[in-house]
């Protein structure tokens, strides 16, 4: 199959590319590439990329695909409180916008990186996918209306699929410490300190991008009619954990650590125990292998091996909010995100 994939130079894209060449696909990318200062270590995929934003696509960058994976735009909360009607501009209507011009350029499935942060404030019993959405904010807010209206598009010549994925964790050539386990290993490691800033009582899913890979592979090669218009949450039911059991896991993999909590950490209200089970029971060739405390000495190793540094990771270069606002302060981005016109290369 020929596979676009936005947001082929993010963080899961950076692991979703290679799997699906290895797996015999041919692969294009898509991606105004934000984040080109924060390449971690090496790695990253070589591929034909169209360099631009999402919501500046047209019809004929989607002609001759079969399928559309849908990953980029702002990957998380904070991102949000950045500006929250950018959220919508970029994760809702340029990713509704996305699939209707994918339909019209005759692209036959279209998979949507969604979120179990659609399940939000939640009580502490599992939820499926027949579940109630409650999401708290402008992130999750944006994936239950992209799901909505994306659906609306599904009839025999186009397939969407929405993957509910659960917090993601691992090492990537576009590391991100704003995710709960590479943020503790990280502090246990720099600091010898696992840090919480929140009580530690929420419970939250937990799935490896090479997982979460996994699940966009099977769907594309998967019987239509398995995943036609369906909505997976993408982790394993076993992989769900108190925030506060994380940091458990981090302190015994980090020699010497021990656990501290913010003097005014509180509880965090999004709180969701998700149940995985359909995707391995309708997708039988989906299966993840990795768990928290296999993730923890992943990162630990990486973390050693780099060397890095708490001004690193909690510094502008890895944090996306911060260095959103490191671009605009030198003058390449705009207000709306975008690249501003006299920019050659990001990177200059």
């Amino acid at each position: 199959m020929k596979i676009l994939v936005t947001g082929d130079k993010g963080y899961i894209g950076t692991i979703l590319v290679p799997m699906l060449q290895e797996a015999g696909h041919e692969v294009v990318g898509l991606d105004t590439d934000l984040f080109e200062r924060c390449t971690f270590g090496d790695g990253m995929p070589d591929i034909q990329s169209i360099r631009k934003d999402v919501r500046e696509v047209e019809v004929d960058d989607l002609k001759g695909f079969d399928v559309v994976m849908h990953l980029a735009g702002l990957s998380n909360d904070p991102l949000g409180d950045l500006n929250e009607g950018l959220t919508y501009d970029i994760n809702h209507e340029a990713s509704v916008r996305l699939a209707t011009l994918a339909k019209e350029a005759g692209v036959e499935r279209y998979i949507f990186s969604s979120s179990c942060s659609n399940y939000g404030a939640s009580s502490n019993d599992f939820i499926d996918e027949e579940g109630d959405l409650n999401p708290v904010t402008a992130y999750g807010k944006s994936k239950v209306l992209v799901e909505r209206d994306v659906a609306k598009l599904a009839d025999s010549s186009f397939s969407p699929t929405y993957l509910r994925n659960a917090t993601a964790y691992g090492v990537s050539p576009r590391l991100r410490f704003d995710l709960v386990l590479n943020n503790l290993v990280a502090w246990a490691y720099t600091t010898g300190l696992v840090y919480f800033k929140s009580d530690g009582s929420p419970w939250r899913p937990i799935v490896h991008i090479e997982d979460i890979s996994r699940a966009f592979l099977a769907v594309a090669e998967a019987p239509r009619d398995l995943i036609h218009d369906e909505v997976f949450n993408v982790g394993q039911t076993s992989e769900n954990y108190q925030i506060r059991d994380l940091g458990d896991i981090v302190k015994a993999t980090v020699p010497g650590s021990r656990v501290e909590y913010a003097s005014d950490a509180g509880p965090d209200k999004r709180n969701y125990r998700v149940n995985c089970d359909k995707i391995q029971r309708v997708l039988p060739n989906y299966k993840p292998v990795w768990t928290a405390k296999r993730g923890a000495e992943e990162l630990y190793e990486a973390y050693q091996k780099h060397g890095i540094t708490l001004d690193e990771f909690e510094g502008e270069r890895y944090r996306r909010l911060a260095h959103i606002r490191r671009l605009m302060a030198d003058d390449l981005l705009a207000e709306d995100l975008r690249w501003k016109s006299n920019v050659t290369s990001p990177s200059a």
